[in-house]
């Protein structure tokens, strides 16, 4: 507990957000606030469930983490467990359907967190109504938004049907390779309507693009602050959302390391606990916890790589990075504009793949000479997936690591929350829905997965109390 407060406001569950988590403000005798922390205050259990099960299993297990991102574990698992049965290299066919399926995933997230999540505060501000804050107040308002996102979702859940075999919790990945290929008529399917998604991805990234333009006065230090960059990049620094090396950059875009093979990671990332929260603090070891810490996710990528190989996501990229002169962006509610060229590279690189005839091929899976250990990095939506096992002689699974996006991004979400704090709670008598929509805006704008963070799922309704000196509340608001 902060030492030295008068006052504490809680915030618990932060809304529209996937998960539970919970907000404590921490005030002085003038208001002033003292400490601010993201709470995840629920059970964290699978790196336990997977052991002593066998490992050709785990692709399907840790998916169960969460309904919202269960791809990107069932592909990461899938990647460790390719090492663990000694394939190095996956078939053309094997690698390009689970790259499908990766893309198709990416799609529907964005799709899901820019039109259902984060457009009721762009489009109505941050102090809007809460009854209308929502994705109904936003299909009253911009009927054609809302249809595009539910569409836009619909197609990426489509597309991993089409490769996972259900939209939720599929088995299409299993060690060495891949169970089906792309049938051509799933294909004929998908091209039918790529044009259409890929239009709708052009208008998601102008009104990203446009909002942040026209109010970054605004948003320039709203929950923002210098931080160190991590996430995969090919070798030649291409944009890579499904394999690649780690590259570390610090605020000013010098390097901190690069082409880090994924087998080595422990040499470069450690993670921190600490007694309020159930999420892990992971930092760069060369540089300490107190300094090391550092962004992932979409912001994260489009600052650390060197291009992307879609044009019209390239593009875009240029557009992006002129904002700062080329120099990484260190905006928290950049991570928007950020997302959405990333949903439109997802949608270039599906329409890119439809067109590949390998996703017709019959040579699915590969075999090698089995290892006892296997790492694997993948970034998901939310950032970069961490995922290592070892395996015993009798096949079964004997430790297990995760290391999710969102808890990469624990600290930076703390400090987000913070700086907002700081910002616009120190010195307010009185809370107001509005000032706590405020921390919540900060936090959703790293579109957190609190379930596959913490492994646990749970309601999202929101609690605030603010106690005086000696601990009685004087103050409480809650929604639902």
């Amino acid at each position: 507990m902060a030492g030295g407060y008068k006052k504490r406001v809680i915030i618990e569950p932060v809304t529209r957000v996937e998960g539970h988590g919970k907000v404590s403000i921490y005030l002085d005798e003038n208001n002033k606030v003292n400490q601010a922390r993201l709470h995840i205050v629920e059970f964290r259990g699978f790196e336990r469930f997977v052991q002593g099960r066998p490992f050709w299993e785990v692709p399907v297990l840790v998916q169960r983490l969460c309904g919202i991102c269960p791809v990107s574990h069932h592909l990461c698992a899938a990647k460790a467990m390719d090492k663990i049965v000694g394939v190095d290299k996956l078939t053309p066919t094997g690698e390009k359907m689970r790259r499908l399926m990766h893309y198709g995933q990416t799609f529907q997230s964005h799709a899901l967190h820019f039109f259902h999540l984060a457009s009721p505060d762009l489009l109505f501000g941050f102090d809007a109504p809460v009854a209308k804050r929502n994705v109904i107040g936003v299909a009253a308002e911009y009927p054609e938004l809302a249809v595009q996102g539910v569409m836009m979702r619909k197609y990426g859940q489509e597309v991993i049907r089409a490769t996972a075999g259900k939209k939720i919790h599929g088995t299409g990945a299993i060690p060495g390779g891949i169970n089906k290929n792309l049938t051509i008529a799933e294909r004929d399917e998908f091209l039918a309507d790529i044009d259409q998604m890929l239009e709708w991805c052009r208008g998601a990234v102008k009104v990203a693009k446009d909002y942040t333009v026209e109010n970054l006065e605004k948003l320039a230090p709203f929950g923002s602050f210098d931080s160190n960059h991590v996430s995969l990049v090919r070798e030649d620094g291409c944009m890579d959302l499904y394999d690649g090396v780690l590259r570390a950059i610090d605020a000013q875009g010098n390097i901190i390391f690069d082409g880090m093979d994924p087998q080595d990671y422990l040499q470069y990332i450690a993670e921190e606990v600490r007694d309020w929260s159930y999420m892990k603090f992971p930092f760069i070891k060369s540089i300490g916890p107190e300094d090391g810490w550092y962004r992932v996710g979409p912001l994260a990528r489009v600052n650390a790589c060197d291009f992307i190989d879609t044009p019209e996501a390239e593009a875009a990229r240029k557009e992006f990075m002129a904002v700062t002169n080329g120099k990484p962006n260190n905006i928290t509610m950049a991570y928007h504009w950020t997302r959405m060229i990333e949903l439109l590279h997802a949608g270039e690189k599906i329409q890119e793949l439809l067109h590949d005839k390998d996703l017709q091929g019959t040579d699915l899976v590969a075999k090698g000479k089995r290892r006892p250990e296997a790492a694997a990095i993948l970034e998901a939506p939310r950032g970069t997936l961490f995922h290592h096992y070892r395996v015993n002689e009798d096949d079964q699974v004997t430790m297990a690591n995760l290391i999710v996006s969102t808890t990469n991004n624990n600290e930076p979400m703390n400090r987000a929350v913070r700086k907002v704090a700081e910002d616009h709670i120190s010195g307010v008598p009185e809370i107001t829905e509005g000032l706590l929509n405020h921390i919540e805006v900060a936090i959703r704008a790293y579109d957190p997965c609190l379930s596959c963070a913490t492994h646990a799922l749970g309601k999202m309704p929101l609690e605030v109390v603010l106690r005086d000196a000696e601990g009685k509340v004087v103050d409480r608001k809650k929604t639902a």
